[in-house]
């Protein structure tokens, strides 16, 4: 019951903490859309939160979860999701890949989404970002319309804007940063962001890994203060921060694990500082 108190006040703390003041919520529609991979998406489904920091490293695995609040993430890549046997095993929150650039909704969203829900474990949507396909409004505009804009009802958490290296540097013929200088990137996260935030009223948490962000960012320091973080580092530490954050709000240490997809944890000491920054 301690636990599950916990985590039912990160929900609440969260949404308040990333809400507009005095703003109304729009909520966006969770149904399934129909998937078009194309616009040079060749292998979305393979595409998934902290996909690029697993392939630059091969860090020893931690020998048993981190302290705090015991999570998953997940995407088509896993398919249709025991619910309730990933709630059996202790999770108590859930991100789900929603879509990619302005062409792909992952099909299995539905199935992840709102099997989450139904269980009792809270659950966010998150957009994994290809910044030379599309601008930053566009594809905010896309993961709101295809499942990232459900918000306000106590049991969804805000949704996440995945950011880290090119996936598609084969065939695009870019780098890492997809062809963006610091401050293009910058001004492209930044209209993903704002945008999301008249869509729905809630601050984006931002999903990357500290290599990638200090490069391709140039060290940005502009959306720490209100954009929580999740890192991405597998090991037995989450690492030295992003510029501009002092502390991780998740934190995705493992891709193998007691759940399915990704394993992560949210920090303990967020309720504190979410309460502080509500004031």
């Amino acid at each position: 019951m301690r636990s599950s108190r916990r985590t039912r006040r990160f929900v609440i703390t969260l949404a308040a903490a990333t809400s507009l003041a005095c703003g109304a919520l729009t909520a966006g529609a969770a149904s399934a859309a129909t998937p078009t991979p194309g616009g040079g998406l060749t292998h979305p489904d393979q595409d998934h939160a902290g996909s690029a920091a697993a392939r630059r490293t091969e860090p020893a695995r931690p020998a048993s979860a981190p302290a705090g609040i015991q999570g998953l993430d997940v995407s088509g890549w896993q398919g249709d999701v025991d619910w309730d046997s990933v709630k059996a095993d202790g999770a108590k929150f859930a991100y789900v890949k929603a879509t990619e650039s302005t062409t792909y909704h992952s099909s299995f969203f539905p199935q992840q989404f709102n099997g989450a829900h139904d269980v009792g474990i809270v659950r966010g949507a998150y957009h994994y970002a290809v910044p030379n396909k599309a601008s930053g409004a566009a594809q905010a505009d896309y993961f709101v319309d295809n499942g990232g804009g459900q918000t306000g009802d106590g049991q969804t958490l805000p949704g996440v804007l995945d950011i880290e290296d090119d996936p598609y540097t084969a065939t695009d013929g870019t780098d890492e940063c997809y062809g963006l200088a610091p401050a293009q990137m910058v001004n492209w996260i930044s209209d993903f962001l704002s945008e999301y935030h008249a869509r729905t009223g809630w601050n984006a948490v931002i999903n990357t890994f500290t290599q990638w962000w200090n490069d391709c960012t140039g060290g940005s320091t502009e959306f720490a203060a209100h954009h929580p973080l999740w890192i991405n580092n597998h090991g037995d530490t989450p690492g030295p921060m992003p510029a501009g954050w002092r502390t991780y709000a998740i934190w995705q240490w493992s891709d193998t694990g007691v759940f399915p997809g990704d394993q992560d944890v949210l920090n303990d000491d967020l309720y504190t500082k979410l309460l502080a920054h509500e004031r």
